[in-house]
């Protein structure tokens, strides 16, 4: 899916078949962690913000380009937009926790430790893979580095706090079983700074230097297209890593996977159908709309994780329901692209952010 190409203009092998690449992406990393003994133990071996090394290094690659592409000069106005930032806000921080706390007590009543990893999941919003996903649907590039980028502060000051509430005070309130949810807001920041900060700080930089010496014309048409396809490059060597370093865990469980996986897809379906009306309905653009979908579907799986695995261990529940979380969100929201490339046809204007 060439985002930029124009109507009209074939797309690359790379865009055409990205479904394909994704799966066999999948099957690679699964035979990689089952045919290499101690595979999970080398990537483990040195972390960045509690996350693999080289997987922190396929989510960076994956995230440049897109930041790369951003015209800074054009976020002022998203901030400006009311409607979107307060849709995305009650998006992610209201709807969003509430909607995987409720799939997680009504599918998982009897699973307490997978049912409180997908809590996890819900309370950690996207700040990572949401920029490829908006790109490929020709969502709005600003509006996406503005949105994550709230989404980075707030997950700062309010992970712990609503983990507090989901966890332990509303479960007690309602008369449920109740988990305490001990995490440090520098681990959180730390995993902001990491997985946001340096790449943005790049892209911006990139742009800036480049428009500088040869150019907007130059930067858009000519450096751009050939920067593009290490998103989907990193996004793949990504996927590898994540199932190689994963995929035992997953083949030796598999019915426990199915039954993680259930309240994962309702809830990323939910979240971004319920999310592209209502910004329809606030009379945003098919390209606003879209941003606010995606960010509001997807999640920070490498915060996930990384909370669960400190808080609970490496082998525990929690963290299984972390791991299972990107590895049901990738094909899910590739398919939700293509689903949203077919509704533009619902929108009055397809480009602006706005409908007039």
């Amino acid at each position: 899916m060439t985002v930029d190409a124009p109507v009209g203009q074939p797309l690359s092998t790379l865009d055409r078949f990205l479904p394909v690449w994704i799966g066999l992406a999948m099957l690679a990393g699964l035979v990689l962690g089952r045919a290499v003994p101690g595979v999970a133990t080398a990537l483990d071996a040195v972390t960045v913000g509690s996350v693999s090394l080289p997987i922190a290094v396929g989510l960076l690659v994956m995230m440049y380009p897109v930041l790369a592409k951003v015209r800074y000069d054009e976020v002022g106005a998203v901030a400006r937009d009311t409607r979107t930032m307060v849709l995305s806000l009650v998006l992610n921080w209201l709807i969003g926790p509430a909607l995987m706390f409720a799939l997680a007590w009504l599918l998982l009543p009897d699973l307490p430790e997978y049912r409180t990893g997908l809590i996890i999941v819900g309370l950690a919003r996207c700040i990572a893979m949401v920029i490829i996903w908006n790109d490929l649907a020709c969502g709005d590039r600003e509006a996406a580095a503005v949105l994550v980028a709230v989404n980075s502060v707030f997950q700062v000051f309010a992970f712990a706090l609503l983990g507090w509430f989901y966890l332990d005070l509303l479960p007690g309130w309602l008369g449920l079983s109740s988990s305490g949810l001990d995490v440090s807001p520098w681990q959180i920041a730390g995993s902001v700074l990491v997985f946001l900060g340096i790449p943005l700080a790049a892209g911006y930089l990139t742009r800036v230097v480049g428009e500088r010496r040869r150019g907007r014309e130059w930067y858009e048409e000519r450096f751009l297209p050939r920067l593009g396809p290490w998103a989907l490059y990193g996004l793949l060597f990504t996927i590898v890593l994540l199932f190689a370093l994963q995929g035992d865990q997953i083949t030796r469980q598999p019915l426990d996977v199915a039954r993680i996986a259930l309240p994962l897809v309702l809830y990323f379906a939910i979240m971004w159908a319920g999310s592209l009306w209502l910004a329809r309905l606030a009379g945003l653009g098919y390209a606003r709309s879209t941003t606010i979908a995606f960010t509001a579907a997807g999640n920070n799986f490498e915060l996930a994780i990384a909370v669960a695995i400190a808080v609970y261990g490496a082998t525990s529940g929690q963290a299984l329901a972390g791991v299972v979380g990107p590895l049901i969100e990738v094909p899910v929201l590739v398919g939700l692209v293509y689903v949203s490339l077919w509704a533009r046809r619902f929108f009055p204007d397809t480009r602006a952010g706005v409908t007039p």
